[in-house]
């Protein structure tokens, strides 16, 4: 009985120093240039694979957590020179906060909801850990997309609000050119690569510890 306890309270300290470590990094990434790819007015994130290791080391509810410090992240951005949200937030600071939170949290938490599926079929884990990296990108960008078209459809810029971001003259074609572009395939790549790597090195490393 003692040697499960000490085991319980080994596994819930290792818990604990993992997501904070995550955190810690998202952080960072997210203040810092090694968290985003600035293309003109348009970014690359590279802030889902922390979220992507999360959910394939601690599970659903770290990465949601992650998720919710990614979007906490993102609506701050939004009041320190991100182009986009600085225009959103002119408009509303409650949709705009619903915009940047909501979709990064349900990205999360639904990167660890598929990544526990796939285990049960995959106890090694030779793909779990890349359908999990990739459904993670993904669903922040369509989630975020969703959000962003279904909360502010009707907003029109200004030429000068058009201009900085390229062209688009209203969040609908902003919407459209975004998942036109290139932009979401190499964010989609990068995090599957960065993410079922990064992942899949942190899964032998926490077994090697808990062993």
């Amino acid at each position: 009985m003692q040697k499960q306890t000490k085991t319980a309270g080994r596994g819930r300290t290792l818990r604990l120093t993992v997501t904070a470590m995550l955190t810690a990094i998202l952080v960072v990434m997210a203040f810092t240039p090694l968290g985003y790819l600035r293309i003109g007015a348009l970014s690359l994130t590279l802030l889902m694979v922390p979220i992507i290791v999360g959910a394939v080391t601690q599970g659903p509810a770290v990465s949601a957590f992650l998720g919710a410090v990614f979007g906490i992240t993102s609506f701050i951005q939004c009041f320190t020179g991100d182009v986009l949200g600085s225009i959103l937030l002119s408009e509303s600071a409650v949709r705009t906060f619903i915009v940047c939170f909501v979709p990064r949290l349900l990205a999360g938490w639904l990167c660890g909801v598929i990544f526990s599926a796939c285990a049960k079929r995959d106890p090694k884990k030779r793909w779990s850990v890349l359908v999990a990296s990739i459904s993670g990108s993904l669903l922040n960008t369509v989630l975020f997309l969703g959000f962003l078209a279904l909360f502010f459809m009707n907003l029109t810029f200004t030429p000068e609000q058009s201009a900085s971001l390229g062209g688009a003259d209203t969040v609908l074609n902003t919407v459209i050119a975004i998942a036109a572009s290139t932009n979401a395939p190499i964010e989609l790549l990068v995090c599957a690569v960065l993410g079922s790597a990064v992942g899949k090195g942190v899964v032998v490393a926490l077994q090697k510890i808990r062993n």
